[in-house]
């Protein structure tokens, strides 16, 4: 199984974040767009992307919640733990320097 960094899982989740905002907001253009001719079928689609962008909003809360409780634990993290952070960061930059000469 691929192991992604911290860095690619939250530019995936901040990418989520605004795809799913882009989605809530032409969803809402469209639900206003569309009330002026309302058939008893246009209804129920508009009740049914109604009840999915409240989904999507409440998803789109959730993620930026958890994205910022992840970027304040990771930050109390290297404020407890500066020495260890830095020799970490050092040893990644040095493993990672060592693979890139070798290519």
């Amino acid at each position: 199984m691929e192991t992604r960094s911290a860095e690619d899982i939250e530019a995936a989740t901040e990418k989520l974040v605004q795809d799913l905002k882009a989605v809530v907001r032409d969803g809402e253009e469209l639900l206003r767009a569309g009330a002026r001719d309302l058939t008893e079928r246009s209804v129920a689609a508009r009740e049914r992307l109604s009840s999915a962008l409240d989904g999507a909003k409440a998803t789109q809360r959730r993620l930026q919640e958890g994205a910022v409780s992840q970027a304040r634990a990771a930050d109390r993290m290297i404020r407890d733990y500066p020495y260890q952070a830095l020799g970490v960061a050092a040893g990644l930059g040095l493993l990672i320097g060592i693979l890139a000469g070798r290519r």
